[in-house]
């Protein structure tokens, strides 16, 4: 594939991980292991499927469901996805596809106050680039909770009417202090025993809007003795008067998150609810309310299992959406695209490519026990990905000018130019049977830039490159000899000044006639294009920025972002926007997506270095 173009999900048959592409044998995991040995025993094949989400009559219309398993990507659409949703994005979507199931785009939205529609573009577009899709079997899977607001509202009569839930008007704080710790059970609320008929019509109220925000609540009646917290009558509904983005004012009561999450999965026939390991003592509600509402015939069995994995913990990173708000209120960053940002929206501007998000992924694994994965490995999956597909070129990002001294005397006249080639791609890039890509075309005339530390008067010991009397290289052209350079009046090297070596420029046959024990990077003064680079580098200089209470704004690294304006090689200055290179000897680069404008204005970001620089 070539390094400039974006691949398309495919609507029925998401993109493939590098690793998979590479033949690399899949990893099991626990998660793969419930799936396999769910397969095996038929857990899920009397499923039935009736094209669109809904309730036990609903499907029962259906047809055999022609996926084998259901998974889901749930996120909420109040905020830009991060590194952290990649690797769920890469797991559900994933699993789906390796065990010839289908996975679910659905919004979580049952909260109003939060969400919004750009969010809801920017996570799509987050999703279909790191390669999947929705569709499949000839039909969209793209669904959100707000469309199920009234089967939730039903789910939650049903629950009131057989004596699963009741309104109880206590104030938060007495909620709170009646539902007890860890070393005391929790006391029933005052309203408790409510007959069904007395908690049904102050639910309907509640509806109605006869009630002022946050005066009551709709709660579950479990147990509020149980050890687990979580299950001491959790409130399922809230009255809350806020315009939602789908449906506007239809409604000022919403449901819980830990109410709606499970019925949603059910209304969509999901099999695997996967869910980081926060949720895992939300577990036994979930099943709770799995078991009444199908005792009750709303919901269809078998009932969807939720199982729990480590969610991601990234060096060097934060994921918190509020401290990442607060990164882009606060103008730490220049917004939630900055490529300094965890985002996806930020990678792929830093200039991720898809492929190394996936082999990221993949490589990390799906376990139950945290643990941080150094950001090393996120940037060493990217530079696998990029090695055999960025293609090569050079850049001066510190430049002095080289003057060739006697080039007139060497070639006829001072503005004399000639073209030098150099491969796109090394030849162990090229896989067997691949057509290799065009040579690179640039000039070489009297004056090129070089690296200014390319130059010392005075060397060091075991120092190789451009001193006074010592022959190099210029990669791609000729064998140069240093004589010198100019100063001015502050000691600053204006110039440096070396001969040409006349029959020695690569590629012709007496190249090597003169031995040189270096070969520098340079662009030539006459095709050589000015470029804005961008040095990103990592945003924290502590690996755990926000652990243990600290304030991760005092951990911002004051070096993550270096501007310069460098001199590139034509090709370079040509890319389109989000082309990815290798500048030799720097690192991986990629044409800025937002600003870069071809041959007019170009601006590349560094993406990373040949090698991990913040290693021990």
């Amino acid at each position: 594939m070539s390094q400039n173009t974006t691949p398309k999900a495919p609507k029925n048959n998401p993109a493939t991980p590098a690793s998979e592409a590479a033949g690399e044998h899949k990893v099991s995991n626990f998660l793969r292991q419930i799936i396999e040995k769910d397969l095996e025993q038929g857990t899920y094949a009397s499923r039935r499927w009736a094209g669109t989400p809904g309730d036990a009559a609903h499907h029962a219309a259906g047809q055999p469901d022609p996926a084998k398993i259901r998974t889901r990507f749930p996120p909420e659409p109040n905020g830009y996805l991060h590194v952290g949703h990649a690797k769920s994005i890469c797991l559900n979507f994933g699993l789906a596809r390796d065990y010839g199931g289908v996975c679910h785009m659905r919004f979580d939205d049952t909260n109003p106050e939060k969400e919004d529609t750009e969010y809801v573009n920017s996570i799509l577009d987050a999703v279909q680039w790191l390669g999947f899709g929705w569709e499949a079997n000839g039909q969209s899977h793209l669904f959100q909770a707000s469309d199920y607001f009234g089967f939730m509202y039903r789910a939650a009569e049903y629950l009131v009417q057989a004596g699963h839930a009741y309104v109880d008007e206590q104030t938060a704080e007495q909620m709170r202090a009646a539902r007890g710790d860890f070393g005391k059970p929790g006391v029933d609320s005052p309203y408790r025993s409510r007959s069904a008929e007395e908690n049904l019509a102050r639910f309907r109220e509640m509806r109605d809007g006869k009630h002022e925000d946050g005066s009551m609540v709709l709660r579950a009646k479990i147990d509020m003795a149980s050890p687990n917290i979580n299950l001491r009558d959790p409130a399922i509904y809230r009255i809350r008067r806020a315009t939602h983005h789908n449906t506007g004012d239809t409604w000022c009561i919403y449901p819980m998150y830990t109410f709606a999450h499970p019925i949603e999965d059910a209304l969509e026939q999901i099999t695997h609810s996967i869910c980081t390991l926060e949720f895992e003592d939300q577990r036994p509600f979930y099943d709770w309310l799995m078991e009444r509402l199908t005792e009750g015939g709303l919901l269809a069995a078998p009932n969807p299992k939720q199982y729990e994995f480590a969610r991601l913990n990234l060096t060097y990173v934060i994921t918190s959406k509020r401290k990442l708000a607060q990164l882009v209120y606060d103008h730490k960053v220049s917004g939630w695209d900055d490529p300094r940002m965890p985002t996806i929206v930020g990678l792929r501007r830093r200039g991720y490519t898809p492929e190394s998000i996936q082999l990221f992924a993949e490589r990390i694994g799906v376990t139950k026990s945290d643990s941080w994965i150094d950001y090393s490995t996120l940037e060493g999956c990217l530079r696998e990905d990029l090695e055999n597909k960025a293609h090569r070129g050079m850049a001066v990002l510190d430049p002095v000018k080289l003057v060739l001294t006697n080039w007139a005397e060497a070639f006829g006249a001072d503005d004399y130019t000639e073209d030098c080639t150099q491969p796109a791609l090394p030849h162990s890039a090229i896989a067997e049977g691949q057509t290799p890509p065009p040579d690179r075309v640039f000039k070489i005339g009297k004056e090129v830039w070089i690296e200014r530390e390319d130059f010392e008067e005075v060397p060091p010991k075991g120092y190789k490159r451009l001193f006074p009397g010592n022959v190099v290289r210029l990669k791609g052209g000729y064998v140069i000899e240093c004589t010198g350079c100019a100063r001015d009046a502050n000691g600053t090297v204006l110039e440096v000044h070396a001969k040409v070596i006349p029959g020695t420029k690569s590629g012709t046959p007496g190249a090597d006639s003169v031995k040189a024990k270096a070969a520098i990077t340079w662009v030539s003064v006459a095709s050589g294009v000015s470029a804005e680079v961008r040095l990103y580098d990592r945003l924290f200089s502590d690996p755990n920025p926000d652990a243990g209470g600290k304030d991760f704004i005092e951990a911002l690294n004051p070096n993550s972002l270096k501007v310069v304006t460098a001199y590139v090689e034509p090709s370079l200055a040509a890319a389109l926007p989000d082309q990815k290179f290798q500048f030799e000897r720097f690192g991986y680069f990629v044409a800025d997506r937002v600003d870069h404008v071809a041959g007019v204005k170009p601006v590349f970001n560094r993406v990373t270095g040949l090698k991990d620089s913040w290693g021990k």
